[in-house]
């Protein structure tokens, strides 16, 4: 009799990484996803030749357990250069990574963006967060991250308004930097010691690449879960019912708590909108970020896809994105019009001539991690015998989260049939 497989509900980064390591240990898979793709939010449309990802989204080299289980030359990542242009007071001004790009250091300490105690405080914050392991920055006192900047690191209103709230607004999807100041400094450790990166073929290949080992039987795809009749079985909204050996929720934290009937809290959402434009020229050539420093209109952030990575674009052309961070029912009807009229304050008329070719609206975006969230989530990835859960929301908000947790929680499923076994 052919043994039952184990029932991975999602085919996100978490839980086809879960599947990888489970079929690695010769266990059989069955991974259900609900969508007609696998992905999950990290996903790569495409349209009139463009690659759109489904919300504005990077890579950071530097997470470890992306690192350990991606192939990066595979992937042809294509980087950001480290820095940000940040629109304040009617002009572009330039804030760079001076360690990275000590071609800039004089530049960037004189652009009129906080003060030179600032600068020093920056430079004593970055040599703390890249010489701390990630370990026992996890185990420093935690606040929100607006605390962090201002009474911990001392850093001044201007700096982290007009610099860091629009950065991490974009990170966090929210503006008040409620966020808990151990993640900030987990990310900012992130930036510091690798690069914000693009596939080349889009986001999209990430996913591709975590499938690429598992069999096409092994993913059912458009096959969305009613209900877990127990711990063992699985009934689809078609009708059909699967017998497992054991299931792992990979799923967002709504659909978790959904099927676990509320056992599992799940974490309330940060919402996001992006603006895809296609333009005959790019408003600037830097591969950087932009940043509304001065917080006015619904622009969060926008870049120039194509000039970070050209394939994002057909040959003459180029893809701008634009992010707007919020629940997309709180804006106004007119937001398109009006992050249209923003972009032509910042770029001219030009911008009339930008075509539009996709909104997302983000709804659940990335799940809310306020200063001590870990203390409200189950962090064992088992729920009860036979029932496992992992996803960005019991780890971090962040691709190394969702992959990080995949694994751990493949492993414990692994320890608990050897151990049933024996």
């Amino acid at each position: 009799m052919k043994p039952k497989p184990v029932i991975v509900i999602g085919a996100g980064l978490s839980g086809l990484c879960c599947a990888r390591v489970l079929l690695k240990h010769d266990i059989d898979v069955v991974v259900l996803e609900a969508q007609d793709d696998i992905g999950g939010r990290v996903r790569t449309d495409h349209v009139d030749g463009f690659l759109l990802d489904r919300g504005f989204q990077v890579h950071q080299t530097a997470y470890p357990e992306a690192a350990a289980q991606l192939d990066y030359p595979a992937l042809r990542l294509q980087n950001f250069d480290p820095g940000a242009l940040i629109r304040t007071q009617g002009r572009m001004v330039e804030m760079s990574d001076p360690w990275r790009r000590p071609s800039k250091l004089l530049s960037t300490a004189f652009n009129g963006i906080g003060t030179f105690s600032d600068r020093l405080k920056l430079a004593k914050l970055r040599w703390h967060v890249t010489h701390t392991s990630i370990a026992d920055l996890w185990q420093e006192p935690e606040s929100t991250t607006q605390e962090y900047l201002t009474k911990t690191c001392g850093l001044s209103s201007d700096i982290v308004d007009r610099f860091f709230r629009p950065w991490f607004s974009g990170v966090f999807l929210e503006k008040d930097l409620t966020t808990s100041s151990r993640f900030f400094r987990f990310m900012f450790r992130m930036f510091a010691m690798g690069d914000a990166s693009l596939p080349e073929q889009g986001m999209g290949a990430i996913p591709e690449q975590l499938a690429a080992g598992l069999s096409p039987s092994m993913i059912r795809l458009s096959a969305p879960v009613d209900s877990l009749v127990d711990n063992h079985r699985v009934r689809l909204k078609s009708g059909e019912s699967i017998d497992c050996l054991a299931i792992v929720l990979a799923v967002e934290g709504p659909e978790a708590s959904r099927l676990t009937g509320g056992i599992i809290r799940s974490p309330e959402g940060r919402a996001t909108t992006c603006f895809y434009y296609a333009a005959q020229q790019a408003p600037f050539r830097e591969s950087l970020l932009v940043l509304n420093g001065d917080h006015h209109g619904p622009i969060n952030n926008l870049c120039v896809v194509s000039n970070v990575a050209k394939t994002y674009a057909p040959a003459g052309q180029s893809l701008i994105s634009v992010s707007v961070v919020g629940d997309p029912q709180s804006l106004s009807n007119d937001v398109q019009d009006t992050v249209r009229r923003q972009l032509r304050e910042w770029f001219g008329a030009s911008v009339d001539s930008w075509s539009l070719l996709k909104r997302y609206s983000i709804p659940y975006a990335l799940p809310v991690q306020p200063a001590h969230f870990r203390d409200g989530i189950p962090m064992a990835s088992r729920i009860v015998q036979g029932l496992y859960h992992c996803g960005d929301y019991s780890d971090t908000a962040s691709i190394q989260g969702a992959m990080i947790s995949g694994r751990k929680t493949a492993e414990a499923l692994i320890s608990d049939l050897s151990v049933t076994s024996s």
